[in-house]
């Protein structure tokens, strides 16, 4: 299907979202079941659906961002950081720590946060800054729906104590939707937030090219108080972590040197 290119950079006029910097065999791949679904016979006539039809344009939108998620997706990682990291900035930093959940998805990743800073730090003092470029996810998380796969993971006394069952869904308490603050962000155009203690950003960039990928991961150094964690996904890794100024502190815990 041709006229990609021009798509692309359609698609950046409108939206501010640069396709180029992922990965492109797999964005094409995905957008192309998108004009297909729509009976569209190319790019441009797909292009054109999206200007004029507000629900097509969602769908895209919600389509292409990456949005698989759960509730402390591996487990092993989130007691890492909750037994060792977490205690260390506080002990440093004090507890009022500034906490950053970057492609926040559904709201899984800061509500778990949120949970798992609850045993160190009294729940008013926890406060997550959450971003996403997908405002339909976002809405998604406000709400705090799940369902019972998503919950798998999380410890049993908070899953009695933070959730309520509704029909064949799980809605999360009030008392942790208050501790997260959400906002619509693009990792790749918009301002990051400043003098973070803790960045968790998980699963998200293997999607992106290596130039992106480092691009990011710069961006989430200056974002970063000296000595701050930036906690990533299990199937990611920062190449050229000393270039940019990080140490590795574990397989998926790097910290500003």
């Amino acid at each position: 299907m041709d006229g990609y290119e021009e798509f692309k950079s359609e698609i950046f006029k409108m939206t501010k979202i640069d396709l180029s910097a992922y990965k492109e065999k797999q964005m094409k791949r995905r957008i192309e079941s998108l004009v297909q679904k729509r009976s569209c016979k190319s790019f441009a006539e797909y292009l054109g659906l999206l200007k004029k039809e507000t629900e097509v344009f969602n769908e895209f939108i919600n389509f292409m961002t990456i949005n698989v998620s759960n509730f402390y997706r591996n487990p092993d990682q989130w007691k890492l950081l909750v037994e060792k990291f977490v205690p260390e900035l506080i002990e440093k930093n004090g507890k009022r720590l500034k906490i950053w959940s970057a492609a926040c998805s559904t709201g899984d990743e800061p509500y778990s946060l949120v949970m798992a800073l609850s045993d160190l730090i009294p729940m008013k003092d926890v406060k997550i800054y959450a971003t996403d470029i997908d405002k339909t996810v976002i809405g998604k998380a406000k709400v705090g729906l799940y369902n019972d796969k998503s919950i798998v993971d999380i410890p049993e006394d908070k899953k009695k104590k933070y959730f309520t069952k509704i029909g064949d869904s799980f809605k999360i308490s009030d008392e942790i939707k208050r501790q997260v603050e959400f906002h619509e962000a693009n990792l790749l155009k918009d301002p990051y937030p400043r003098d973070c203690d803790l960045i968790v950003c998980r699963n998200v960039l293997i999607y992106f090219t290596e130039e992106a990928k480092k691009e990011v991961y710069i961006k989430f150094r200056e974002a970063m108080k000296p000595g701050g964690i930036l906690f990533i996904g299990s199937t990611e890794q920062v190449m050229d972590y000393k270039e940019i100024g990080l140490e590795r502190r574990s397989s998926f815990f790097y910290q500003r040197v």
